[in-house]
């Protein structure tokens, strides 16, 4: 004779009061204790042995709520599976999962690749731009379930504003993503990945950076003359920094981590470390008479035990870097519309419109990178003779502002080949 099934209701629980089990029919029960607690409990044989596995309370799970998890207990006695291992199995998972969240994973991978990081400024930007903008929206996800809408939602809101950022970020996502998947954390495709993927969403990083440069325009070459006359009156090492930035065409970071050993006075040199330059490799910078004046007039100041070259203030008996925003924060204080990366372009602008100088010279004077494979790897040297000709004439531009276009490369060929003689 078949098995009743479906004996109890809701009422009939509710008012349950009799100690004891209370079948509903295949495998599940009502369990009443002696103090009148209620749970599900459901009864199965696995393997020729009598076993049994709670369903949880009553006051959590209904009836309809029980009867569906027995009915998936059964699929799974059906196909083999031992349904309390299976769901020892899920909650392991589940404890995993949780533990490999993305800002944990992050914080992982960071640490295993912070020595392949060229300096502490590289380093905080790397692990700052997760905290700021992705582990607010997909820091207490599971790595392994991070998706393409999550990706998505993180970079979505600084695409267009911040876009430099916001490249970088979707970067940083994708590797974190990746050492994720190599470790075992996740599988499938990496949702942050931009070719075929996030460049069909997005506006190509190129285009939209081209669009929203007027947000930080360079200051017209024509203008940095009485520029720097206005700078000169600012106090504040700051000032002097970006003084000395302008005349070098070097990078920010380049200013704020000079120390003094850098320095080749006698020679008039600058040799920045590659671990230092944004392209990995080093860089010497000849210095013009402008920029020598500033370094004797910061020597002149120099403690025992200072390092850095544009240091703050002291703290606490040390000298310290100055801040990454305070070249930014005399321009801003002049109220002149320009950063102070801009001023390599209006160097560049310079070069291109007043003078002859060869484009891999101006390059290397950036130090840029040479795009051509073929001549980056037959230009050995780095054509410092032809570039002091080049800073030299660029700081008596900024000095006198001559009117009269400058003719270097042709001119000067010839000095810069006697020299070298």
């Amino acid at each position: 004779m078949a098995r009743a099934t479906k004996k109890l209701s809701a009422l009939s629980v509710k008012n349950e009061i009799r100690p004891g089990y209370h079948s509903d029919g295949d495998g599940l029960y009502l369990q009443v204790s002696a103090n009148g607690a209620k749970s599900w409990i459901f009864r199965f044989r696995y393997q020729g042995k009598g076993r049994e596995m709670g369903i949880g309370g009553v006051s959590a799970v209904t009836l309809a709520e029980a009867r569906d998890k027995a009915q998936h207990y059964r699929k799974l006695l059906s196909e083999g599976i031992d349904p309390i291992a299976d769901r020892q199995a899920q909650r392991g998972a589940y404890k995993v999962n949780l533990s490999h969240t993305f800002s944990t994973v992050s914080g992982q991978y960071f640490a295993s690749k912070s020595i392949e990081f060229k300096n502490e400024k590289h380093a905080a930007q790397w692990i700052t731009s997760l905290r700021t903008y992705a582990f607010p929206i997909i820091g207490d996800k599971p790595v392994s379930a991070v998706t393409l809408a999550d990706v998505c939602d993180v970079l979505r809101p600084i695409w267009t504003v911040k876009n430099e950022t916001a490249s970088r970020l979707r970067g940083r996502i994708e590797a974190v993503l990746g050492y994720a998947k190599t470790l075992g954390l996740r599988s499938g495709d990496n949702p942050a990945v931009w070719g075929d993927n996030l460049d069909k969403v997005f506006a190509a990083p190129a285009k939209v950076q081209s669009s929203s440069s007027r947000n930080m325009p360079a200051l017209p070459y024509s203008e940095v003359a009485a520029f720097l006359r206005d700078l000169r009156q600012q106090t504040g090492i700051a000032a002097v920094a970006l003084q000395f930035a302008i005349l070098t065409a070097a990078r920010s970071g380049e200013i704020f981590g000079a120390t003094w050993r850098e320095f080749d006075l006698d020679n008039k040199l600058w040799t920045i470390p590659a671990g230092r330059m944004k392209a990995g490799r080093e860089h010497r910078v000849p210095l013009s008479d402008s920029a020598m004046r500033i370094l004797n007039d910061m020597l002149a100041l120099r403690t025992s035990d200072a390092d850095f070259v544009f240091h703050n203030r002291r703290e606490r008996g040390e000298t310290k870097m100055l801040s990454n925003m305070a070249m930014t924060a005399v321009c801003r204080r002049m109220g002149v519309p320009v950063v102070p990366h801009g001023f390599r372009s209006t160097f560049r602008d310079w070069v291109e419109e007043c003078t002859d100088t060869p484009h891999t010279v101006a390059e290397m004077a950036l130090a840029h990178t040479i795009g051509n494979k073929v001549e980056a790897a037959y230009r050995r040297g780095d054509l410092l003779l032809k570039r002091q000709i080049l800073m030299q004439a660029w700081a008596d531009y900024c000095e006198k502002a001559p009117a009269a276009v400058v003719a270097i490369a042709r001119a000067t060929e010839g000095q810069a080949a006697g020299a070298a003689a």
